[in-house]
């Protein structure tokens, strides 16, 4: 306690939250030794002790309140530079405040008085606001979203722990999962199938009955040339990505599905726009059967 109060003189820079790390758990402990005493004694009509145990409580939380401030800068003050480590995997940094947050959660709802909902949402902000400043340093949008990805993860497992407290922020962070596993998805394909993607998105609507651009037999050609000849070998490249680079075999899973089911839509998509094409029945022989890509897809899904 007294190395508190001297931080809280010195106004010491170097106080962060790594070096509060063990205060901030003391204080919790703490803190839930006192209240749970005192929730006991109110239920059995215990009076004795009120005053000391109130004493207590006021006593603590500005204290806890200090300590919480100075982890909570640090997290905004902290040189991602020097933090960073060049990889897609959990940062350890990030899964440090994750903890943290679910030991508040924990505790919140072991005080049942709500005075820690504020402190959760200043946290979830600073885990936000530290994970995108992490992410930034990545050369290519899809390493950025597979690090993401890969911390919102972790993030999720963590608070699975807490148990059902723990909900709202698992939501959370289940739908920035969501999200950032829908842009990796659509990084890794334009990686892998670049020249599909981007015609069908630039040509086909959705329903196959229009066309944002009207295509003709030139602009369709190279592209059904080139995915005959290489859409195997892309499959296998992109499925070994997919089980390397992802912390979680279910999220790799969930990426890899979202990623074929998508292939397999787009190139549908270019399938039915040959067909009605002037002269595209020439390129019938170049294009790869339905029922063919769908067995090659079943079976990566199944290997993973």
């Amino acid at each position: 306690m007294s190395q508190v109060r001297n931080c809280e003189k010195k106004k010491n820079p170097s106080c962060n939250g790594s070096n509060f790390g063990c205060f901030k758990f003391h204080f919790l402990k703490t803190i839930s030794v006192v209240l749970l005493p005192q929730l006991v004694m109110s239920n059995r009509r215990l009076p004795c002790l009120d005053t000391y145990l109130d004493k207590a409580v006021i006593y603590l939380w500005p204290r806890f309140k200090t300590v919480f401030d100075m982890y909570i800068n640090s997290s905004y003050q902290c040189d991602v530079k020097v933090l960073w480590v060049d990889g897609t995997h959990p940062n350890h940094i990030v899964r440090c405040y994750v903890e943290f947050t679910a030991s508040l959660v924990q505790l919140n709802a072991e005080c049942g008085d709500g005075q820690l909902d504020m402190s959760l949402e200043r946290l979830r902000l600073a885990v936000d606001d530290l994970l995108v400043r992490f992410a930034q340093k990545f050369a290519t949008p899809k390493l950025c979203h597979l690090f993401l990805l890969n911390n919102y993860d972790m993030s999720i497992s963590i608070l699975k722990e807490a148990g059902d407290d723990a909900k709202k922020l698992q939501r959370y962070f289940e739908e920035k999962l969501e999200s950032s596993l829908v842009s990796f998805v659509d990084e890794l394909l334009i990686e892998y199938f670049g020249d599909l993607i981007k015609f069908v998105k630039s040509h086909i609507s959705e329903d196959l009955i229009s066309y944002t651009e009207r295509p003709n037999i030139a602009d369709v050609e190279p592209v059904v040339k080139n995915f005959a000849v290489k859409w195997k070998t892309a499959l296998e490249l992109m499925h070994n990505e997919v089980i390397t680079c992802c912390s979680n075999l279910v999220s790799g899973m969930a990426i890899l599905k979202a990623a074929m089911a998508q292939l397999l839509n787009d190139y549908n998509r270019l399938s039915e726009c040959v067909k009605m094409i002037p002269g595209g029945s020439s390129l019938n022989r170049h294009l790869v059967s339905i029922t063919s890509l769908s067995y090659e897809i079943r079976k990566y899904s199944r290997t993973l």
